[in-house]
């Protein structure tokens, strides 16, 4: 489901690598590569479902569903898949916590904008449908239309303060996309991986400071210019991401599961992570005139 975004490219590509037969469902906005059957339609429509009504697969993967009814009305169509459906979840599922870093069992908050994730993995779990779901933190690469990266990126390129919560302490988790992708493509093949659920991320947490200083060394620019203000976290919901594009408390996963069940290790630490985003994403499409007009609130 999808296949031609920001998770999806670098998985189709390794899953085409890997000699699988694949089919896309997409809207059709975005070019597909050679090798793959294209399903054309609109997942949130009725009619656009209908096109899988009566195919069988193999292994379904569903990295845009967004909750339960999403990735059940797939399962309408096409029945369970044979051998296993993969999940692209969050670990924005996880509620706030003083045990760091957080493991699979942790505490779920069912007020999470992302709960309908979690409900997705109970759900596949009780209808006993074989399924690998993967719970990243903040993944970052080519591609990301997420505001995480590029919200450091432009305020350091434009010469502008850097905003952060309290001190810039807190401590955060970025993982590459293109590990993410080579996890889940992995998991296709490892029979242990059946009805697990797998933090994924990069293997080392970074405090707020540190992503910024890391950011503009990605940008090629000296740590030591770049000014951070300080502004009052208590006015801003903690998961609030208009404002400031990260959790106000501390996000900081385990990954050893993934690590020890899989035999994966993610290729990109931090620094390479953020280079490879810089290099091949945002000096390709740099913004106009960014809106920096959210900063001058939060420093009010």
């Amino acid at each position: 489901m999808g296949g031609t975004r920001f998770i999806g490219r670098p998985l189709v590509a390794q899953l085409l690598a890997a000699g699988h037969s694949l089919s896309l469902f997409t809207r059709g906005r975005q070019p597909l590569p050679e090798g793959v059957e294209h399903l054309q339609g609109d997942r949130t429509t009725a009619e656009g479902l209908g096109l899988l009504a009566g195919r069988r697969f193999d292994v379904i993967i569903d990295s845009s569903g967004r909750n339960l009814a999403d990735s059940r009305a797939v399962i309408e169509q096409t029945g369970a898949p044979s051998h296993r459906f993969i999940y692209v979840s969050s670990a924005g599922i996880y509620a706030d916590s003083e045990l760091w870093p957080l493991g699979e069992d942790a505490p779920i908050d069912p007020a999470s904008r992302h709960a309908g994730k979690a409900e997705t993995e109970a759900w596949l779990r009780a209808e006993a449908i074989p399924f690998t779901s993967f719970r990243p933190t903040y993944i970052i690469g080519a591609g990301n239309y997420n505001p995480v990266e590029r919200w450091f990126f432009d305020r350091i390129v434009h010469g502008r303060p850097v905003p952060l919560p309290g001190d810039g302490t807190t401590v955060t988790q970025l993982g590459h996309v293109d590990d993410l992708a080579s996890a889940m493509a992995a998991s296709i093949g490892v029979e242990a991986a059946a009805n697990r659920v797998y933090n994924c991320s990069g293997a080392q947490g970074v405090t707020f400071r540190g992503l910024v200083a890391a950011a503009a060394v990605a940008c090629g620019k000296d740590p030591a210019a770049v000014e951070i203000r300080s502004f009052d976290p208590s006015r801003l919901d903690p998961k609030a991401r208009k404002a400031f594009p990260l959790r106000l408390a501390h996000f900081l996963t385990d990954i050893h599961r993934l690590q020890r069940e899989l035999a994966w290790e993610p290729r990109f630490d931090l620094a390479r992570s953020l280079a490879d985003a810089y290099v091949n994403d945002y000096a390709l499409r740099p913004p106009g005139n960014p809106d920096f007009s959210g900063d001058e609130a939060l420093l009010a």
